[in-house]
This record gives structure tokens, C-alpha cells and sequence, in this order.
């Protein structure tokens, strides 16, 4: 049932950014699958929680005015339309959604504990732990049911979505809800961005994935979300099928509807995606190559789990990206993982001295692009993988 269908080589793990550089690295071969049954996609190698999240995590949700935007608009929404008592996030990061509710109702579940002292320094009850059966126990003992539980690309990274939906299901009131946002698969594979593939994503939702999974749990998807956030997401509203109260949007459907037309339930439609993800290799190699013969110097721009990708696939150096700049302080002059890339601290005239710009955040193009609109002016050019390497 499942088919392999991309391998991107061998990777590192995609947030281990090192202080020193060293050739030997933890890494492992990353494979994609495709479930036929359940229509589920997925990487082969499992690698331990405990080596991915670690107490120094570099990704933090506010540091992007882009997230911090969509969270704010998200708690405007779920206050207005489903008013909940008290809500709980799953992997809540630094606060970036919990901070815009009373502190009296919301609670904060993060592993991380840089990230979960964020929250709990300002007053917010965060359990810094892994989402378990046993931690929705104590929950439930102390604050009773949830109305609302909310988690972002968090499921993701979670191997097992059994134990996970069990223990939602157990915490959740009757007429609750729940709302899961994660990377879109369809979106991924239109705009052949193999870079959301690494360790942390073990899955790529789908609406037909997410269904076929709700079934085991007497829950369904009420209505769907196209959002804009790390390059295409979906946000799924999922309830209990008993209840009645809440109708089902013909949103869920028309969702259904366009994966299935354009192929996602078909093996086919990933094989193409293969094809695409290694035109996409050669042609930026032949783009950085030429630029190297040129004497001109590339910068990364975004020192992102998903350039990780990109870089160890296309076997990428510092003679052909010399940087990467970054405003998160856990990566600052750090290196790339799996590659002797530099990481440097942003500041308004980093640009000054490089020509092109790779952009390794290109979901936060529009961001970037509206920032750094003197380096435009001077003459410097872009280069984006997404859908297809250019230069612009």
C-alpha cells in the first residue's frame, strides 16, 4: 500500500544548527511515500522526538510579522464564531495564538522548553511536554473538558495520529471543536516545493487524508480553510458526527473535490511530482553554477528548515550560497545543517555586499520583497526554486 516515490537523499536533521561545522553529522536517507488506502503521504524514517525538539528550538512563530498576523485574525475568529470557555493549543511555540486570549482560558502544550518558558514567564499555564494520553489525563483532571483545541503544523511531526486523536477526543466537550492547520499537500505538489519534506514532516496532509483518518474516531471535518501561510496551508474544523448543532460548510466538499481532480488520489500524480522535484535540482545547480563562473555572490535568505532540504538534495556549498542571514538568535552564526554555510545576524545593510539573494523563506516572499525594496534599487536580483528555479 505504500509507494515510494522521491528520495531526497541523505539529510540532517533540518534544526540542528551547529556552532562549529563538522563533516560528520546525524543524518538519514529521505523517502516519500504514498498510501494507496488511505491516501496518506509520508517520509520512511522516524527520527526520535527527542533529537528533533530539543530545549534550544530555533523556530519561533513571532518572529514572522506574516504569523504573527494570521494567529491574531484566527483568535479574532474562533472568539466570535465558536466562543469557547477555554481553549488548548498543541504546540503552542512561543504564544504566538494563546497570547491573544485571557490567561485564564487558554492552556499552552510545548515540548520545547525555551519556547514553553516564553509563555509561562508571562502568566500562561504551559505544560512543556509531549502531547500524550497521559498528559490529557492530568489536564482533564485539573481544568475538567476543553471547548477548543487547536494545534498548527504541529500534527505533522507527530508519528502517531492514533494516540493523538484518542486523547483530543477524550479531552473535548460534546459540542466541541477542533482546529488542525498544517502544510497543504496539494499546494506542495502544484508548486513542486519538495522542500517541506524533511525529519519533523513525517506526514503531508491532504483533506482526503485527514477524512479517511477522522473515521476511526467518530469525528469529521465541518469546513476547510485555504490559507496563504508557509507557502499553502489548510485549516481543517473538525467535531464529533453527533453533533448536529454545527452544520457542515460546503467548503469540505468543493476541498474534496479539487484534490481529487487534480489527481491527488492517484499514485501517478507523485510520480510527476518526482520528476519535477529533480528538473528543479539541476536547473538551480545550473543557476548558482553560473553565477560562481560570473564571480557573483549569493546570500540565503532565511536560514529555513525547508532550505536545509534544499541545499543537502542539490548538494549545495558555500562556494555557491557564501551565507545565510536569519533574525532568530538560535541561529545566529550557526551553520546550515549538513552544510559549512555561515548563518549571520540580519541588519538593514546586510545586503550591501551581495548580489543575489536566495530565498531560502520563499513562503514570506511578499514579506521580503516589500523590506528590502533598496536592495532591488541598486540592481540586486532574487532567486526562488519555487515552482521552478529563476531568477527575478
Amino acid at each position: 500500500m505504500n509507494k515510494l516515490f522521491l528520495e531526497l537523499g541523505s539529510q540532517p536533521l533540518a534544526n540542528n544548527y551547529l556552532s562549529k561545522f563538522k563533516i560528520k553529522q546525524i543524518k538519514y536517507n529521505l523517502k516519500l511515500f504514498f498510501n494507496t488506502k488511505t491516501k496518506m503521504v509520508s517520509i520512511s524514517k522516524r527520527i526520535p522526538s527527542k533529537l528533533m525538539f530539543t530545549n534550544n528550538y530555533p523556530y519561533r512563530s513571532s518572529m514572522s510579522k506574516t504569523m504573527q498576523n494570521s494567529f491574531y485574525n484566527l483568535s479574532l475568529e474562533i472568539k466570535k464564531r465558536f466562543k469557547p470557555k477555554m481553549i488548548l493549543e498543541i504546540g503552542s511555540n512561543d504564544g504566538a495564538l494563546i497570547k491573544n486570549f485571557d490567561k485564564r482560558e487558554a492552556i499552552g502544550v510545548e515540548p520545547c522548553n525555551n519556547l514553553a518558558q516564553i509563555t509561562k514567564k508571562i502568566g500562561y499555564q504551559t505544560y512543556n511536554n509531549y502531547w500524550t494520553n497521559k498528559l490529557a489525563k492530568k489536564i482533564r483532571l485539573k481544568n475538567k473538558k476543553i471547548d477548543l483545541i487547536y494545534s498548527a503544523n504541529t500534527l505533522t511531526h507527530i508519528s502517531n495520529l492514533s494516540d493523538v486523536f484518542k486523547s483530543i477526543s477524550y479531552l473535548l466537550t460534546d459540542n466541541g471543536v477542533i482546529i488542525i492547520e498544517d502544510p497543504s499537500l496539494l499546494e506542495c505538489i502544484k508548486k513542486n516545493s519538495y522542500d517541506q519534506f524533511y525529519n519533523e514532516h513525517i506526514y503531508l496532509f491532504s483533506a482526503l487524508s485527514i477524512k479517511n483518518l477522522l473515521k476511526k474516531f467518530n469525528l469529521e471535518m465541518f469546513d476547510i480553510e485555504n490559507l496563504h501561510t508557509h507557502g499553502g496551508s489548510l485549516r481543517y474544523y473538525i467535531k464529533r458526527k453527533e453533533n448536529k448543532k454545527i452544520n457542515v460548510s460546503k467548503n469540505v466538499k468543493l476541498q474534496l473535490k479539487r484534490e481529487i481532480n487534480f489527481g491527488l488520489n492517484k499514485l501517478s500524480i507523485y510520480q510527476k511530482f518526482s520528476k519535477n522535484a529533480k528538473k528543479s535540482k539541476i536547473k538551480l545547480l545550473n543557476i548558482l553554477n553560473k553565477l560562481k563562473k560570473e564571480k557573483k555572490i549569493v546570500v540565503g535568505y532565511g536560514a529555513t528548515a525547508k532550505a536545509v532540504t534544499v541545499l543537502n538534495y542539490c548538494n549545495i556549498n558555500c562556494d555557491l550560497i557564501k551565507n545565510f542571514i536569519d533574525t532568530t538568535p538560535e541561529k545566529i552564526n550557526r551553520y546550515m545543517p549538513g552544510k559549512n554555510i555561515k548563518i549571520l545576524k540580519y541588519h538593514n545593510n546586510i545586503l550591501d555586499k551581495y548580489h543575489y539573494v536566495f530565498l531560502g523563506a520563499w513562503n514570506f516572499k511578499k514579506e521580503i520583497l516589500n523590506k528590502e525594496k533598496r536592495f532591488l534599487k541598486r540592481g540586486g536580483k532574487y532567486i526562488t526554486h519555487v515552482p521552478m528555479p529563476k531568477i527575478f
